[in-house]
């Protein structure tokens, strides 16, 4: 069973209504994605939406199960849409996102420089959830991405770490992944507050100029917590809390990744704030 599958059943029935719009999307995705225009390198971004759309996946995804909804959504709007795996530990085939996460921003910056070129354009936008919506901090802070990244969007990003008690809730949507994580996954441990790896990226400020920052988070989130701890600081930073948009949106850590329109409505908004519109519970049917 895919995880994203997994993940929905393990959710409350109340979240399940608010984004049981995008369960179709999904698993006609699922089907399609090869033709679909997501990874599709002829793509040449429009002057509507003049930038690629990187998208990076969360701990023990992939560039496909954590995009089954997002991707479509963004294709279906006119934007040139890729995804990356990373992360993948030596003879490792079912889960990624644990190697070292400085390792895993090095291959962050080589799909970026591939996208661009493929596009002829200058910069990408970044939308990540998890430690995708953290890894590519450090790609910008410390491996020249600030000069080819407009926007960063993370949602339900590990931004100043979490407990490593909370990581290990994942595992229960990524069986056998437990086996992995006892023989050593430094992209879990990498995560945990106060680690060498989030210390040194907390050592620069949390955003950098010229890169334009949103965090997309739930109250109800039990890996990343406390939630707030995901918010970033600084000028050019939107601190979104999705129950302010919808009260009705129970969706936690896995599920306003991997399924919440209203959270995709604020991704869309992100890209193209020129054109933004509210986000509200009538999001989910978008």
């Amino acid at each position: 069973m895919m995880p994203w599958k997994r993940a929905l059943g393990a959710i409350p029935a109340l979240a399940l209504a608010v984004t049981a719009a995008a369960v179709p999307a999904a698993t006609t995705a699922q089907a399609a994605a090869p033709s679909s225009g997501w990874n599709n390198y002829s793509c040449k971004p429009s002057a509507a939406h003049p930038r690629p759309v990187v998208l990076v996946p969360g701990t023990l995804g992939n560039s496909t199960d954590n995009w089954l909804v997002l991707a479509p959504y963004l294709v279906n709007r006119g934007y040139c849409v890729f995804s990356l795996d990373y992360g993948q530990l030596p003879g490792e085939t079912l889960f990624d996102g644990l190697a070292p996460i400085d390792q895993s921003a090095g291959q962050l910056s080589a799909f970026v420089d591939k996208v661009l070129a493929a596009t002829g354009t200058a910069k990408a936008d970044i939308v990540g959830h998890s430690q995708g919506g953290m890894m590519p901090n450090y790609y910008i802070k410390f491996l020249g991405g600030a000069a080819k990244v407009n926007s960063m969007t993370g949602i339900a990003p590990d931004n100043h770490g979490t407990t490593l008690s909370g990581l290990t809730k994942l595992l229960p949507y990524f069986p056998g992944a437990a086996d992995i994580l006892k023989k050593g996954a430094p992209g879990l441990t990498d995560q945990v507050a106060g680690s060498p790896f989030i210390n040194k990226l907390n050592s620069l400020p949390d955003t950098v100029p010229g890169v334009h920052y949103t965090v997309i988070a739930t109250k109800y989130d039990e890996v990343v917590t406390p939630y707030k701890t995901q918010f970033l600081s600084g000028s050019d930073v939107n601190n979104v809390l999705i129950q302010d948009k919808c009260a009705a949106d129970l969706s936690e850590h896995v599920t306003i990744g991997l399924t919440d329109k209203i959270a995709y409505h604020e991704v869309a908004n992100a890209l193209d704030p020129a054109h933004a519109t509210p986000t509200t519970c009538a999001s989910a049917a978008g």
